[in-house]
């Protein structure tokens, strides 16, 4: 026997000897390798019963870690107000999403789940969250870098509750504001939702040129992020949430398509399905757009999600046929099924559909291979398991701090009128009695809107904030009487003398079909604060709305009006601008109509008659001390 034959016979006995002294090592669970090969070894492990647990996501109240390991679910969601108690802490957070996780990791092969929160503006399910302005407001600020650095802040408040995928951003261009979700939306204008898809930078990190195009997260701090709803679901008739867009292939693409090819690039990695129709097909059943246009032509290469019983409202009514649902939903292109509740009827139901080969196992391969190409890409094979060290970002100074700056840069001023050749705006300090009334004055519920603590929003001071009547207090001079009243009648502002009033009023909070409106109106309490008030004295209206509203008929009698959106948590970005330490500088994001009767009408349109055009926005210098 040669020297080359006894070197060989050496190299095979100490690769066994390896082999036999790590007998744990699966290819899948090494980080050097790649990840193709590592869902490759792992997929040639997996049952169909494996794979199918991989596809369903299912609800925190439905969960436990018997359920994650008996069916091995893929991953759980918290919907809107679903959370493990009233005001529960980062810990009490993180304790329930391990829990959940444990019981992935007992599983034959431990595949880890991944848990999911609507973190759309901020963590904003969760108490003293740091609640960002909705992103109507974000478009107003036409600020790609500012909107990075919150998708970074709300990536980090995230994570310090344990939770490492959020249902952000929403790139729908809403073309009707009698959408109620249309205050998810950046703008009218899909150049802008364009260029706003930077938060996914900032919530997964920036994607390095190598990895353009595929799934990416940059680390422990960054979360997965979902843009969202594919496609459409901005150009609803009327306005009407889960409606059809009746548009033709050509403005689909060309209007609410705009957002998707640039998230791509920035490595997003999911896109959960819209609600909506696209002349009459349900886009949880269009094959053509999910599997035909996003995965194929767009070469997406994440998971796509569901919605909320998404697949259930195929049929009409939900649910008439649960077992064509599944299939429609899973043959159109959709990997992970957010069920949340049934999952046993989905898991039975889908399994069924391939052993009979009504589904081909093609297609649940190329969901699973998609489902576990993010996870692995997130680092959760290394990291399953969130400890307490990020609940220090949990409503963060730095991140309130950032979230006042977006609140300055968001505020459009409408109208300024003029006292002795002198603006009304900015406010001077010190004088001597002002008055502060409206309904969303001294109310951070209102201030935030719809998807705050609960998924309609509430109205009150739910979480912890500064609200508009604190931030003015905190910042006119200290000899300056401050007065609230928030209803206040004609004598009681007559017989008070305020040198002038700050009048705060706007639309109680919603989310969804709760919001849409075919009037757009202010509520009757606001308008007659409106006019009791400035009848009487110098008045700044500020707005807090999702969206445009009807205010030509009262806009005579306002001395300035301000569009503040729905700032959030930081109402003292209000009186930073009000009082000018910071000139305005927003731009209006949408159109700002006449009269309901114009809608739809968005810039571009052939009869294009706004009340305030697309764009517009007063300015102002910040003072020095006044």
């Amino acid at each position: 026997m040669g020297k080359a034959s006894v070197y060989a016979i050496g190299v095979v006995l100490l690769i066994c000897s390896i082999a036999v002294g790590n007998a744990e090592y699966v290819l899948y669970k090494d980080p050097k390798r790649s990840i193709p090969s590592r869902i490759k070894d792992l997929m040639s492990r997996m049952t169909l019963e494996e794979k199918i647990g991989q596809m369903t996501q299912i609800d925190r109240t439905v969960a436990s870690r018997e359920v994650m390991k008996k069916y091995g679910i893929g991953s759980v969601l918290s919907g809107g107000g679903s959370v493990p108690a009233p005001q529960a802490s980062p810990e009490a957070w993180i304790n329930m999403v391990n829990d959940f996780q444990r019981g992935s990791l007992s599983t034959r092969l431990g595949i880890p789940m991944v848990y999911g929160i609507d973190a759309v503006h901020g963590n904003n399910n969760v108490y003293k969250a740091t609640i960002f302005p909705h992103n109507v407001g974000l478009g107003a600020t036409r600020d790609p870098d500012l909107v990075k650095r919150i998708g970074a802040a709300t990536a980090r408040e995230t994570r310090a509750t344990g939770i490492n995928y959020a249902f952000a951003p929403c790139i729908a261009v809403c073309r009707d504001p009698r959408w109620g979700r249309c205050y998810e939306s950046y703008s009218e204008d899909p150049n802008v939702v364009r260029e706003m898809t930077e938060i996914i930078s900032g919530l997964q990190g920036e994607v390095p040129a190598k990895y353009k195009g595929v799934p990416y997260l940059a680390g422990q701090q960054n979360v997965a992020a979902c843009a969202k709803h594919y496609v459409g679901d901005g150009g609803t008739t009327k306005g009407i949430n889960e409606n059809n867009t009746a548009v033709s292939r050509h403005d689909l693409l060309a209007i609410h398509m705009a957002g998707y090819s640039p998230s791509i690039i920035k490595g997003v990695s999911t896109v959960m399905v819209s609600y909506s129709s696209w002349n009459g097909i349900k886009m949880h059943a269009n094959r053509d757009l999910i599997t035909g246009v996003l995965k194929g032509y767009l070469r997406f290469r994440g998971f796509v999600i569901s919605d909320w019983e998404g697949i259930d409202r195929i049929t009409s009514p939900p649910k008439a046929n649960y077992t064509f649902s599944i299939m429609a939903g899973i043959t159109a292109g959709i990997d992970m099924i957010m069920v949340p509740y049934n999952y046993t009827d989905f898991i039975n139901g889908l399994h069924t559909l391939v052993k009979n080969k009504f589904i081909p196992m093609s297609r649940i391969d190329d969901a699973v291979q998609r489902i576990l190409r993010v996870k692995f890409s997130m680092g959760l094979f290394e990291h399953p398991l969130a400890d307490n060290s990020m609940a220090k970002y949990l409503g963060h100074p730095e991140h309130r701090e950032l979230a006042r700056e977006a609140v300055r840069k968001s505020l459009v001023l409408l109208k300024n009128g003029k006292y002795a050749d002198k603006p009304l705006l900015p406010l001077p300090k010190t004088a001597t009695k002002i008055l502060v009334a409206g309904t969303h004055a001294n109310n951070i519920g209102n201030q935030c809107g719809g998807w705050t603590i609960e998924w309609q929003g509430k109205t009150g001071n739910i979480t912890t904030g500064t609200t508009i009547l604190t931030a003015i207090k905190n910042t006119v001079d200290k000899k300056t009487d401050v007065v609230f009243n928030e209803s206040p009648d004609s004598s009681f502002v007559k017989s008070n003398k305020f040198s002038y009033a700050i009048v705060v009023v706007g639309e109680p909070p919603y989310a969804e079909t709760f919001g849409d409106s075919l009037n757009l109106t202010l509520p009757a309490e606001g308008l007659k604060t409106i006019s009791m008030v400035c009848a009487s004295v110098k008045c700044a209206v500020v707005l807090v709305t999702g969206r445009p509203v009807v205010i030509e008929p009262h806009l005579p009698v306002m001395d300035a009006l301000v569009a503040a959106w729905l700032p959030g948590t930081e109402g003292q970005g209000v009186a930073d601008v009000l009082f000018g330490d910071y000139g305005f500088s927003g731009k209006l994001p949408r159109t700002w109509f006449k009269t309901v009767d114009q809608l739809p009408m968005n810039v571009g349109d052939r009869h294009y008659d706004p009340l305030f055009p697309f764009e517009f926005g007063l300015t102002t210098k910040a003072v020095k001390a006044n």
